[in-house]
């Protein structure tokens, strides 16, 4: 199909799902409860790591955490010790996450607000001073340094070579300003964003010969981003939400298809 043809398919994709109606069963959903982007980048922070399993679970044991934390999270996790917030926290576990893991997590995280205002400006300023691969490592690393671990099942090491989707799902989130992702990291340039990589994404990019890679790589996540930034520079995930959203909301792939690439 023609690059010309294929953004318009696109477009018209975007435009009839990108939007907020279609948001639920997304963890997304928790970000729209917060109109500050202190709260919201936490609230993100825990959304996007609790994003692995069954969708239902994921909603609830976010809404276990996010129910602990209150309506101000960033205030409370400012003002509550480690000790209290763990047990607090206690019988939170989600799947490999544990509650000292979620605890010791959002400490960092308060701690870096407490420094930075918010993280999201530490993560600006990396962005400004290396590559956003590079970046992103960095600005994990410090999360982790911050909470006294090496390793996270919220938060993966880009450095590692996954196509760590999780993470990149976060800074969609916090970076994009639409109908669907609420934004409020604006000093960063969504151009800068990577594609996260889930199934849905993964065999659309297939289909569109975005990749002929056999496994949802870190490699392939960059190979489907580049095709996507060759037809929208300036956004290269615009088209993420609204792909995914159309196998999440229960089409068949040859309806998908048929609506994208006939």
């Amino acid at each position: 199909m023609p690059p010309l043809k294929l953004r318009e398919r696109l477009e018209n994709a975007y435009n009839k799902y990108n939007r907020r109606e279609f948001i639920h069963p997304d963890p997304l959903e928790f970000l729209w409860r917060y109109s500050s982007t202190v709260d919201r980048e936490i609230a993100g922070l825990i959304a996007s790591g609790l994003a692995y399993g069954r969708v239902a679970q994921i909603l609830k044991s976010t809404e276990k955490v996010l129910a602990v934390l209150g309506p101000a999270p960033s205030a409370f996790l400012k003002d509550v010790s480690s000790r209290d917030l763990s047990s607090a926290l206690a019988g939170s576990k989600h799947r490999f996450t544990t509650s000292i893991e979620m605890a010791a997590l959002l400490k960092s995280a308060s701690r870096l607000q407490e420094k930075w205002g918010l993280f999201g400006r530490m993560l600006g300023v990396f962005i400004s001073e290396d590559t956003y691969h590079n970046a992103l490592d960095r600005f994990v690393k410090n999360l982790l340094e911050g909470a006294g671990m090496e390793k996270c099942s919220m938060l993966p090491r880009p450095s590692l070579g996954s196509a760590c989707k999780r993470l990149h799902l976060f800074m969609r989130w916090m970076i994009r300003k639409d109908e669907v992702d609420p934004g409020g990291w604006e000093w960063i340039s969504p151009s800068v964003l990577l594609v996260p990589l889930d199934v849905h994404m993964f065999r659309a990019a297939g289909a569109l010969g975005f990749t002929c890679r056999k496994t949802a790589s870190r490699a392939a996540a960059l190979e489907i981003t580049e095709n996507f930034r060759m037809m929208n520079p300036d956004d290269p995930v615009k088209y993420d939400f609204a792909i995914t959203r159309m196998g999440i909301q229960g089409l068949h792939e040859d309806i998908i298809f048929r609506e994208l690439f006939s």
